[in-house]
């Protein structure tokens, strides 16, 4: 097994392996040791363990956290990357590979086919950590909470920007449909913050390791994710328009007129005229009741 855990290392199995980077893929390897033991530290791990780990890269955390739990499962798009890994992951027998895009597995699935072995194990929940592709952050992130997958808790590499935006409130700058998204679903908490020299290559920009730990049931009740995700989606994708226009285009729900908006907002005690940012997930979840009874 050969550790690429140092700038020096990792250059040199890149350059013998003739690897060049793939910016579109948003390729930036993490290097250091110390963010690597910080990341395994805030993850509360246990021998017992089943962690999936999205985008392995050159299998710098891959190789540590195969150490601390029985077993990994790393999805990697990049199959140039596949002798790299199988070099430094030599000697390791509890870490599965799997060359799939990350969009698109059922992580569940793969999870339980990977631990059909384990008897013990008994479709337990997971834990998914990942030095996350700055090119799929809010796909795979949408992608993870949309599709409520069984896992206990996501703890993530991603842009210091979109750590803030995971943790913003209504009013905020940064609050937005990924906010609504992640503390529907999570309890999300900013760990610490990460430099760009930690990576190659480096980065334009610093990080954040965040922890999204799942909740036992949404934050608020609605009746359907799917009309509250649209209506949400309406609501921030007009910024600069009000509640009542943003919502009464007529393609959220075909058929209602925009005086019935206008008397469905009112009828939860919201301006019409307030902004979509300034509407906290309870306001959302009010709106999308008085919709889901004029639907039906």
């Amino acid at each position: 097994m050969s550790e690429p855990d140092s700038s020096h290392n990792l250059k040199e199995i890149m350059s013998r392996f003739n690897f060049k980077f793939h910016k579109g893929l948003g390729q930036n390897f993490l290097l250091d040791g110390n963010i690597i033991r910080k990341i395994i530290d805030s993850s509360n791990l246990s021998h017992d363990d089943v962690v999936v780990e999205i985008g392995p890269g050159a299998g710098t955390l891959t190789s540590v956290l195969a150490r601390c739990v029985k077993r990994v499962i790393a999805v990697e798009l990049d199959q140039r990357l596949s002798p790299i890994l199988k070099e430094t992951l030599d000697g390791i027998d509890n870490v599965d590979l799997v060359f799939e895009d990350a969009l698109k597995v059922d992580f569940d699935n793969l999870v339980d086919h990977k631990c059909k072995d384990l008897p013990a194990y008994s479709h337990k929940a997971y834990k998914v950590i990942s030095n996350l592709p700055y090119s799929i952050t809010t796909p795979i992130l949408m992608y993870l909470l949309r599709k409520n997958f069984n896992y206990s808790s996501l703890i993530l590499m991603v842009q210091r920007e979109v750590a803030s935006r995971l943790i913003s409130v209504p009013c905020s700058r940064d609050y937005g449909i990924l906010s609504v998204a992640v503390q529907y679903y999570t309890v999300p908490e900013v760990l610490f913050m990460v430099p760009r020299t930690v990576f190659y290559p480096r980065p334009e920009v610093e990080s954040a390791v965040v922890l999204l730990a799942k909740r036992k049931a949404p934050l608020v009740n609605v009746p359907e994710e799917d009309l509250f995700f649209r209506l949400v989606r309406g609501a921030f994708g007009k910024r600069r328009k009000t509640v009542l226009n943003a919502l009464s285009d007529g393609y959220l729900i075909p058929g209602l007129s925009r005086q019935q908006w206008k008397e469905i907002i009112h009828s939860v005690g919201i301006d019409p005229c307030r902004r979509g940012e300034t509407l906290s997930l309870k306001e959302f979840s009010d709106i999308c009741r008085r919709c889901w009874d004029y639907k039906t």
